[in-house]
């Protein structure tokens, strides 16, 4: 019986050394593609910003007043996506505003836009370009924008 049962915890002890498998080989992940040679997409960047733009749309809760979608998407279209046409992130936000002289915030519908780009004097007149061009289009008086430095890779 003893015999039985050692043979039994010698067995259950060796068992799993059976399904153990060998690491995986450390140049697997190295074999992805990558976009070398593309400068709008580097591998890896030096001297990059984000910058994140919030632009009000309207009141949150009346979607007839303000901006519509397809305006907004005509604005993109017309104005961003031509002065960056290699990337940027749009994303839908609820923001509270307030005016000089206003007595409480106003809530609003916002859009969210992001860019990364290389932080260079035409990508930052590109970006005031967007700002000012909204400020007119829509009579607001400000665009919020937060800018930071940024490590980006593709």
């Amino acid at each position: 019986m003893r015999l039985r049962a050692r043979s039994f915890l010698l067995l259950i002890c060796l068992a799993p050394a059976g399904c153990v498998h060998p690491p995986a080989a450390p140049g697997a992940a190295a074999a992805a593609p990558t976009l070398a040679g593309d400068p709008a997409h580097p591998g890896r960047t030096q001297g990059w910003v984000d910058t994140k733009l919030y632009f009000g749309l309207g009141p949150a809760d009346d979607a007839s007043k303000g901006v519509s979608e397809a305006a907004w998407r005509a604005f993109l279209d017309k104005e961003v996506t031509p002065r960056f046409p290699d990337g940027l992130s749009v994303m839908d936000v609820y923001g509270q505003w307030q005016s000089k002289g206003a007595a409480t915030p106003e809530r609003l519908r916002s859009k969210l836009l992001v860019i990364d780009y290389p932080d260079n004097q035409e990508n930052r007149d590109k970006i005031a370009a967007i700002r000012a061009a909204w400020k007119q289009k829509t009579g607001d008086q400000s665009v919020l924008m937060v800018t930071a430095p940024a490590d980006v890779s593709f």
